[in-house]
């Protein structure tokens, strides 16, 4: 389903392409919204603000169904389909929780041990570390990335169950992908890089710093925005009894502008518009130059080039790209859809570091010590620019071991880790995460932790309490 709206290019006349572009977007979401109305309305969002409830102790029964498991991945694959900037992460977490609660209550009449609360727990915590694995084939990062966003408190006991079926899951999901795929002759990374072993000077290292701070600011940004237009949405009045009085006015509605914004013979020029978030995410990491003439040593293939490249400039394409995303990936996470968040955000990252990347590579085009040795690479600045964005906004530093098997290379490790962990200090002192603003949006019963940064708190005492 994810390459299905490219089909909506097929054609040539301006006016069919429009229609055509406008009518899959628009079925295809309103098929994800009526199924997800009718047969299961938990099945919304991204599901992992509900997990990281209920693995608090708080009793979500209708999240964890049959029916929204159902509506969950029927709907997801439709608005995936539709072309929106929607994420799987979220989701699968979702699912995977789902599927692990499922098999509990099976197997708790014959073995009564799995009837026990903390065993259910146990297998939820395995379920989400599988569900992320099977998003990226990443099951280490799935792992790890399951007991950050979902868990407060994690048992050691319990590594080798999220390891066994994140490993499984990541498993299965990569020889699928070679039984689909036949140009596939092997189990690779999602998005395989190519960056030379020597790749950036220790004097890039403030560099990407910056990159990191630059996403923290852009992450809690991010966050504020969602949480403000969510708000506006439920307490104007107008809004309330135009949307939510007539719950299919406001997919109709996001579709249509959506639609038009994207249309790739009118805005969508400079959005790539025809092109889903897993190619452009590949231009981003590509090993070479976007600003140099085709003809230069470390230029990109002209298509990819003149894809991005509209009016002499990438500078141009690459703001626009950035700016008008930023705020379709924050609406398009309000549809009443399964969404994730974790990839759009991933890519707003990279497209952020890729901007900054051809900055570099145009101010030093003999390298940063302009001797020629080690010329700039835009593919690692945009690598740090979307761990450093999703790990601000999600406030893990796992993301970076996810990119790490994203892109099956460790030779940016130190980049990584010092971006993300800068963008998480400054995104985590402005904002929650966006899945703990979630919770805050829907009053769901979490405690959240306390900051470490409000220092009274932790200077109260029993006695000042009892």
């Amino acid at each position: 389903m994810e390459n299905f709206n490219i089909t909506k290019y097929a054609t040539t006349n301006t006016l069919m392409t429009y229609a055509a572009w406008l009518i899959y977007t628009m079925v295809l979401l309103m098929l994800a919204t009526t199924i997800v109305h009718y047969l299961s309305i938990n099945a919304m969002g991204s599901g992992i603000p509900e997990v990281k409830t209920i693995l608090q102790g708080v009793h979500l029964e209708k999240h964890l169904t049959f029916r929204t498991l159902i509506s969950k991945l029927v709907g997801l694959m439709l608005a995936i389909g539709s072309g929106f900037p929607i994420g799987k992460e979220g989701p699968f977490v979702h699912m995977g929780s789902i599927v692990a609660h499922l098999m509990r209550r099976l197997v708790e009449g014959i073995k009564p041990a799995y009837a026990n609360e903390s065993r259910s727990y146990e297998l939820l915590a395995a379920g989400c570390a599988a569900g992320v694995a099977a998003t990226f084939s990443a099951p280490v990062g799935g792992v790890l990335f399951s007991i950050e966003v979902t868990t407060a408190y994690f048992a050691v006991r319990d590594y080798w169950r999220g390891f066994f079926a994140a490993a499984c899951s990541a498993a299965t999901f990569s020889l699928l992908r070679l039984w689909i795929n036949p140009f596939e002759v092997t189990v690779a990374a999602l998005f395989q890089t190519k960056f030379r072993h020597l790749s950036y000077y220790p004097e890039e290292l403030l560099i990407f710093a910056c990159i990191g701070g630059i996403c923290g600011l852009a992450g809690a940004l991010f966050i504020l925005i969602h949480r403000r237009y969510v708000l506006f949405l439920r307490r104007n009045n107008f809004m309330k009894r135009l949307f939510q009085r007539h719950w299919i006015v406001y997919p109709l509605t996001i579709s249509i502008l959506y639609s038009t914004i994207t249309y790739p013979h009118g805005l969508g020029q400079y959005l790539t518009g025809q092109i889903v978030f897993a190619r452009s995410l590949r231009d981003f990491f590509a090993n070479c130059t976007w600003h140099v003439s085709p003809l230069h040593v470390e230029a990109c293939s002209e298509f990819l080039i003149m894809r991005w490249k509209i009016h002499d400039s990438v500078f141009i394409e690459l703001g626009v790209f950035i700016v008008a995303f930023y705020f379709l990936v924050i609406v398009s996470s309000t549809l009443p859809v399964p969404a994730g968040i974790f990839m759009p955000a991933f890519v707003i990252g990279a497209a952020i570091g890729r901007f900054i990347g051809e900055l570099m590579a145009l101010g030093y085009p003999n390298g940063f010590r302009n001797d020629r040795q080690l010329l700039i690479l835009p593919g690692i600045y945009s690598v740090v620019g979307a761990v450093s964005f999703c790990g601000a906004v999600t406030h893990t530093v796992s993301v970076s071991v996810i990119a790490f098997e994203l892109t099956g290379q460790l030779l940016h490790i130190l980049p990584v880790m010092i971006a993300v962990l800068l963008s998480n200090i400054v995104c985590s002192s402005l904002q929650p995460s966006f899945f703990d603003s979630i919770i805050k949006i829907k009053h769901l019963p979490y405690f959240p932790d306390i900051p470490k940064s409000t220092s009274w708190v932790h200077e109260i005492r029993v006695e000042q309490i009892m």
